[in-house]
């Protein structure tokens, strides 16, 4: 591997712990606002990362650490996944399938927040000047979006942070509203119709439903992402020129 790329690794591997941590926590908060106190006892209310650590420590330690180290793009890009989980009642769900979905939309709703976070101070630095538009290289090598004007290690280092946290959580907000089991897009609507739900419960009642829902999101993905970053970039470097 590439020495460069791979002191990115403490740098991706803090944004995702963030981005891991904020979608979770969302889903408990907005549980326990609607009446089910579960992930809420169990400590994940919080944006502390380590209840959400101890819950799944080999979603959010070892998988995204390994999948960094051994997968990328040829070009040389690296890229981080993993999970974590926040518990609910299955019975309170039955009761309230709108709060239900409330829950389901929160995680991806965070994440969707974190990246128009990232993506909004880099585009105020832009405008003012701290940073300038990379080579298109450096953008398709390591998803570099923005380098400091004055060579600044202080603004080179926050604009890398923007970067990645912007397109981590695109990644993650945009995976999980597909609306297929066992995505929070299923959950979402599943809560809205109940024509949704019993599709979704027939699903997880088949045999490897889980793992198959996640093999159709990976295939669809690439289809949903390039589209949408493509439209940010475009706003992030030309609107306004």
């Amino acid at each position: 591997m590439d020495p460069q790329l791979l002191l990115l690794l403490p740098l991706w591997y803090i944004v995702f712990l963030l981005s891991v941590t904020c979608h979770e926590a969302a889903h408990a908060w907005a549980a326990f606002r609607g009446g089910d106190t579960t992930a809420y006892l169990g400590g994940q209310v919080s944006l502390n990362p380590l209840p959400h650590v101890q819950r799944e420590p080999f979603g959010t330690i070892l998988v995204p650490l390994l999948s960094f180290l051994f997968f990328g793009s040829g070009s040389g890009h690296r890229w981080m996944i993993g999970w974590a989980s926040a518990p609910y009642d299955p019975h309170w769900e039955d009761r309230h399938p709108r709060r239900a979905a409330a829950m389901a939309a929160a995680g991806p709703a965070a994440n969707l927040l974190l990246a128009l976070i990232g993506l909004g101070v880099l585009k105020v630095g832009l405008l003012q000047g701290i940073w300038v538009q990379p080579p298109y290289e450096a953008l398709a090598r390591d998803q570099l979006v923005v380098l400091a004007s004055d060579g600044s290690s202080v603004w080179g280092g926050l604009g890398r942070f923007c970067s990645v946290l912007f397109s981590l959580n695109m990644i993650l907000f945009l995976f999980n509203i597909l609306p297929i089991p066992p995505m929070d897009g299923a959950s979402i609507l599943s809560g809205l119709f109940a024509r949704a739900r019993e599709l979704r419960e027939r699903i997880r009642s088949t045999p490897m439903a889980g793992m198959m829902g996640l093999v159709v999101a990976w295939l669809l993905f690439p289809h949903l992402l390039g589209p949408v970053e493509l439209f940010f970039y475009r706003w992030l470097y030309l609107w306004p020129t």
